[in-house]
């Protein structure tokens, strides 16, 4: 169908845009900060790449819905390095530094774990019903429109930072009005279907998120109480573009778009207000703890 490729086609291109505008505002020596520090990596990949998707597939079994549902879900589910993990951070008073890192090492490890996760498990979740899963074809596909255009960005800012500062204000601009007429035109195209999710959905949703945090802080027992925070929110937030990338070029006007979309405006919701409360929260612990001293 047009439609189908349409949202296709956005959903790519809005892809490359936001992953060259996030590379834009990433200093290389972030990344190499958290590049080196080999445990926290290990864990952050621990609980992205094994704890999350884990819980994802036993909630699945759990609430059993269709397979297409199931395959929306899962893939969102899959794909860390979510752009908002550094913002809202940076709302719950965390390590923003650590977040960046984490984000860049996750979106970039993403292009190729997320498909073989994915290949992984959706035959388990879909049951009788034939999926049709091209992992080779989601390897390049994130390749050509999340890891090439994110070490564009970076690239740009390590060799030209005067010219990636002049074009991250308006680049920002662009990816925010992408994503929000990618949004909305799948929200037009599926809005019956998304009108038709019931409350048992929503609550499926809500026990994913809180399983993505809990995730992160299960991790985090070694870490310092900002760190701790900047892994369990890049944990927690999960990387829409990627997913709606996946769901789109897989699984055309389906519910799996559908679910995905769901689950990426709950999750935002969820996890902004987490933050929020998160960092109007640390203060107080502060005050108190300087009381006590």
């Amino acid at each position: 169908m047009a439609v189908d490729r349409l949202v296709n086609l956005l959903a790519a291109v809005t892809l490359i845009e936001l992953m060259v505008t996030l590379g834009l505002g990433v200093k290389a020596s972030d990344v190499l900060s958290v590049g080196h520090q080999w445990g926290l990596l290990s864990r952050a990949f621990v609980a992205n790449y094994i704890l999350v998707p884990g819980a994802a597939f036993g909630l699945l079994l759990l609430f059993h819905p269709s397979p297409m549902v199931a395959a929306g879900i899962l893939v969102a589910a899959v794909c860390p390095g979510a752009p908002y993990a550094p913002p809202f951070t940076a709302m719950a008073k965390g390590n923003v530094t650590v977040s960046v890192g984490l984000m860049v090492v996750l979106a970039t490890s993403s292009a190729v774990v997320a498909p073989l996760l994915l290949g992984l498990l959706l035959p388990v979740i879909a049951g009788n019903a034939t999926i049709d899963i091209n992992v080779v074809k989601m390897i390049g596909t994130l390749f050509g429109a999340q890891l090439l255009p994110l070490c564009l960005g970076i690239w740009i800012r390590h060799s030209h930072e005067a010219l990636a500062d002049r074009l991250k204000k308006p680049a920002s601009a662009l990816s925010l009005s992408l994503n929000l007429v990618l949004l909305t035109v799948i929200i037009t195209v599926q809005f019956q279907t998304l009108a038709d999710i019931h409350v048992r959905g929503y609550f499926g949703m809500l026990c994913l998120v809180l399983a993505t945090l809990v995730a992160g802080l299960l991790v985090t027992k070694r870490e310092q109480a900002d760190t701790a925070k900047s892994m369990i929110l890049t944990t927690s937030v999960r990387n829409v573009g990627v997913s709606l990338v996946i769901a789109t070029a897989s699984f055309p006007g389906t519910a799996a778009i559908t679910s995905a979309t769901a689950y990426a405006l709950f999750q935002t919701v969820v996890i902004a207000l987490v933050a929020l409360a998160w960092g109007r929260y640390t203060p107080k612990i502060h005050l108190v703890e300087q009381k006590a001293a």
